[in-house]
């Protein structure tokens, strides 16, 4: 009974007293008054397990001037975890492959699209993870290998590999055999003579298509896997990867279940739908939950405490995990500095966070999105630059930045770089560009914009003025975009692209994130 003995050293947020799958009962009405009341005391017979949860993790190594997050650091706090009670599991709510700053590097000839983050997770014995829709973001051929590299277990009931039209588990190639990815996911605790069969669904929300994926109704799929799972396991959970408003219509489809571990959303929350928690994180582990349960082999009744742990600077590392994590960064680090001297510099300290998630700065102006913008123009001094503009999809980083930013955070923004190049176009040809990318509202070809906005008529203006059909502008913008890549016909072989100018390799505009780093340092 050693292992139980650990829920006496701590003082937890939440109780929960949810029926499990095969036992209807309902929630405590009061948790919070019930917890001066209720602890998990030592219970003959009762099976006592513990999860640790993440979610949206890109980064492995500690974010925010080495403050927050950082995989050595959970490693240390899992292996704790363990410590008080062998029965751990450690989860993770999907999105991790993609993006990164790490995954854009080449080592020997060859991106990284997210070996470094399987690595470290090996290394980690993580148990189980969901799909996310970053995971989509690599090619089939990488997302095979990395799978392949995986030591952990793979879990989703909607996302098929779509070959030819035909759909078939996703699936992992160990020893020369596949092995498909499962729709639904069983673990056994024992005590004694008593055995609790703990099982999983998962969805992931269909945001990110790819002609290699199918995705299939979530809420049928969480129903189907449900009912086909509920009769040879004791409890279900869910880890689930799609919006909180989408878990909770699950939640009312599927009341026993008592706990959705869930992805997507960047910020942490824990909220109630009926009888069910949903639990979510913030990003690249600057929290992690734990549950800590309590399961009664006679009644089917299970109980359960969620803390919310802020992975800190406070917090010890794990030697192991911490060696792969610097073998990874010490790569990054050599690339960096071609860039930049000090890549560890703090060059900016946000007191309004910097909105760079994926969904606003591909929909709306965000504060990171003008900041880059700017800093783009003014990479070539003051007025010399009428306006800029940048595709929203360059911002790669899918997260809030607070407190203390290092050029590291730059680069995380922004990991492909490039040069910002100074072009005139005619008046028409711009009206024409800022048309296609506000009507590329929610991909990544929507522009961050400076110096430009709209007057009550919806007409284009730059400076405050009426961009005029024949005047030319100067425009502080992507070597990327200028390729047609988002925007097909703004390519330097368009004759109303009148000039040009590519700067050298000591100019602040030869890479948009020494642009950055350099404006945000003059703030």
């Amino acid at each position: 009974m050693k292992s139980i003995n650990f829920f006496l050293k701590y003082s937890l947020v939440l109780i929960v007293f949810i029926a499990s799958c095969k036992s209807k009962s309902t929630p405590s009405n009061n948790p919070l008054e019930s917890s001066e009341e209720f602890k998990f005391k030592q219970r003959l017979g009762h099976i006592y397990f513990t999860i640790l949860q993440l979610n949206d993790v890109y980064e492995i190594a500690p974010i925010q001037g080495n403050k927050y997050g950082g995989m050595a650091r959970v490693a240390a706090l899992h292996r704790q975890l363990v410590k008080e009670n062998p029965n751990t599991m450690l989860v993770l709510a999907g999105d991790f492959l993609n993006p990164s700053l790490l995954g854009t590097m080449k080592v020997d000839g060859e991106r990284v699209r997210g070996k470094q983050m399987v690595e470290v997770m090996n290394a980690m014995k993580f148990d189980l993870v969901a799909f996310g829709n970053h995971e989509f973001d690599l090619s089939y051929s990488d997302l095979q290998k990395r799978l392949n590299e995986s030591e952990f277990k793979w879990l989703s009931s909607n996302v098929f590999h779509n070959q030819n039209g035909e759909n078939s588990f996703f699936h992992k190639v160990i020893n020369g055999k596949k092995e498909n990815v499962n729709e639904t996911y069983i673990k056994e605790y024992s005590l004694g003579n008593n055995t609790i069969k703990l099982g999983f669904i998962s969805v992931c929300i269909p945001s990110n298509p790819r002609s290699y994926v199918t995705y299939t109704d979530i809420y049928k799929e969480a129903e189907r896997t449900y009912n086909e799972l509920k009769d040879s396991v004791d409890v279900v959970l869910g880890l689930t990867h799609v919006k909180v408003e989408q878990d909770k219509e699950i939640a009312k489809k599927l009341p026993n279940i008592p706990l959705f571990m869930g992805g997507h959303e960047h910020n942490n929350m824990y909220v109630k739908e009926g009888n069910a928690y949903i639990a979510k994180a913030d990003a690249n582990a600057k929290t992690v939950y734990i549950h800590r349960f309590e399961f009664n082999p006679e009644t089917k009744k299970l109980n359960f405490k969620s803390e919310l742990k802020t992975i800190s600077d406070k917090l010890p590392v794990d030697k192991e995990v911490d060696s792969v994590v610097k073998k990874w960064q010490n790569l990054l680090n050599v690339n960096i500095k071609d860039v930049v001297d000090n890549p560890n510099e703090v060059v900016y300290k946000a007191i309004e966070p910097l909105d760079a998630r994926d969904t606003p700065v591909r929909s709306v102006q965000t504060n990171m999105g003008i900041i880059i913008a700017e800093a783009m123009s003014k990479s070539y001094g003051d007025d010399i630059i009428d306006c800029a503009f940048v595709n929203g999809g360059s911002i790669r980083i899918d997260d809030i930045l607070e407190g203390d930013i290092t050029a590291v955070d730059i680069f995380r923004v922004l990991p492909y770089g490039g040069p910002v190049l100074k072009v005139k176009l005619t008046g028409k040809l711009l009206k024409e560009v800022l048309d296609f990318g506000e009507n590329a509202g929610g991909t990544g070809a929507y522009l961050q914009r400076f110096n430009i906005n709209k007057n009550e008529k919806g007409e284009w203006l730059v400076k405050g003025n009426l961009i005029d059909d024949t005047k030319e502008y100067s425009v502080a913008t992507s070597d990327y975009l200028l390729k047609g890549f988002d925007i097909p016909f703004l390519k330097d072989s368009n004759p109303q692209v009148i000039d040009n100018y590519n700067p050298n390799s000591e100019e602040k505009a030869s890479d948009v994130r020494k642009a950055v780093i350099e404006f945000l340092k003059s703030k």
